[in-house]
């Protein structure tokens, strides 16, 4: 078998010539880069020169080749266009994994864990980044500072302190691709160094609980009340898992007293801030870290305030633990977009896409609360993030009220979704359903939240 590949002006063709037959080897490649589609119709083949010169064959056997697949209707030929590849039709690329069961967008999604895409700054980040790029000297976009680039960890630090209350030395901040890449580098560190077990929120991401475990961890719950995690149910555990600015997905921020056990807590803190510049009642809580700076890892993105697919993410990592975390996080983000996120947080871009969106998700949950207090219901948790909570007094209700939502095109979870273990946890019998208010674009947010009130149940709280 012989693999080549035949160049021509604008074109690489890649040709798997099977077998000693030179011409029916070439013939059969060709049929079978246009049928599976490799080949798309219009596209115009190498002269046969070019390509016996490529494939080191006689040019009057390409010749041939192409004479008979145009009598075959695969080619087209024509004096002075040369050869190409016949219209037909091709199935489209990925139009198999595209009709999968259960794989079509719901119309009016109010799922939580992702903003408003069409809110995206798109003009501003293209402006960004251009200006980056061309301000960059050429070894920046080499190979990065496994850390991330330092004019990004700078920008961080300055802005996580001012914004957050971190405590941030650029030379203790790693940049990830997104929370769950840095989770699972935190996770395997935590590991090698002998950890085996992960205190977990009982409420919370199932992905996250499963990052942990494939990296060999066991996980503990932690029981959640009207002041947050119960952080003595920790007591034994490695680590601890923890959303103290606002509880995903229950809405509640850890008190006062738990925070102070949680920072004089003898393990790993981690701590994901994943929505803590959206606070719409008052001053946003600050970071934990700031409280056991050599005790907490600080997680942050820029998925809820920009876009998940940035996969733009960052640690604030103690002295202890920088070296081990570092080496567990390959292959962070582009080199591109780490220059264009510095130059946005420094030119103060960033903090006015914070602004806007938050004035953006405050009116929406506004408008939220507002129609369920017409039909004599009210969501829990403080006036935070993107998401709320709706309770109900039993599983069924929620159940039903999930399932009423499809039937009308809405999506939505249940609590039962976010429950770490198989069922309730020991004296938790939660039911109700996560809102995430910030995902419909705006023009479709007041349909989609008038057929969520259509399906909820009047007085359904207990």
């Amino acid at each position: 078998m012989s693999e080549t590949w035949a160049k021509d002006i604008g074109l690489d063709l890649h040709l798997d010539l099977s077998g000693t037959r030179v011409r029916a080897g070439l013939e059969s490649a060709l049929r079978a880069a246009v049928r599976t589609g490799r080949l798309r119709p219009g596209t115009r083949l190498p002269s046969s020169r070019a390509l016996a010169a490529d494939l080191g064959i006689a040019r009057n056997t390409v010749a041939e080749v192409y004479s008979q697949l145009v009598a075959e209707g695969w080619l087209t030929a024509q004096t002075g266009s040369g050869t190409s590849v016949a219209p037909r039709q091709v199935p489209a690329p990925g139009a198999r994994a595209a009709v999968r069961p259960g794989a079509a967008v719901p119309r009016y999604d109010l799922r939580a864990g992702e903003p408003d895409l069409s809110a995206f700054p798109r003009r501003a980040w293209h402006a960004t980044a251009r200006k980056a790029l061309a301000a960059a000297p050429d070894h920046l976009i080499g190979y990065p500072d496994p850390r991330g680039l330092p004019q990004l960890r700078a920008a961080l630090a300055d802005y996580l302190a001012r914004a957050r209350g971190v405590t941030a030395d650029p030379a203790h901040i790693v940049i990830c691709g997104g929370f769950a890449h840095g989770l699972s580098g935190i996770s395997r560190a935590l590991r090698s160094a002998g950890a085996t077990t992960l205190a977990v929120e009982s409420y919370g991401h199932q992905a996250h609980r499963d990052i942990a475990t494939r990296q060999g961890l066991r996980l503990r719950s932690l029981p959640v009340d009207g002041m947050g995690a119960v952080i003595g149910a920790a007591a034994g555990a490695d680590a601890v898992l923890l959303t103290p600015a606002h509880q995903f997905p229950l809405g509640v921020t850890l008190h006062p007293r738990r925070r102070r056990e949680a920072a004089d807590w003898g393990g790993v803190v981690i701590e994901d801030d994943y929505d803590g510049e959206f606070r719409y009642d008052r001053q946003p809580v600050g970071a934990l870290q700031t409280l056991a700076p050599d005790r907490v890892i600080y997680a942050g993105t820029a998925s809820k305030s920009l876009a998940p697919s940035l996969r733009l993410g960052w640690l604030v990592v103690p002295p202890r633990l920088l070296d081990a975390v570092t080496a567990e996080l390959a292959a962070g983000p582009s080199a591109l977009d780490q220059l264009t996120l510095a130059e946005f947080i420094t030119s103060g871009g960033y903090d006015r896409q914070i602004r806007r969106a938050r004035l953006a998700y405050r009116r929406r949950r506004d408008r939220l609360a507002a129609a369920l207090r017409r039909r004599g219901l009210r969501v829990t948790g403080i006036a935070a993030g993107l998401q709320a909570v709706l309770e109900f007094s039993r599983t069924s209700e929620e159940r039903a009220v999930v399932n009423r939502a499809s039937h009308h095109g809405v999506a939505i979870d249940g609590l039962e979704r976010y429950r770490a273990g198989q069922g309730p946890p020991a004296g938790d019998a939660r039911a109700g359903v996560v809102i995430g208010y910030g995902r419909p674009p705006e023009h479709a947010y007041t349909t989609a939240l008038a057929r969520l009130c259509a399906v909820l149940p009047p007085d359904a709280p207990a």
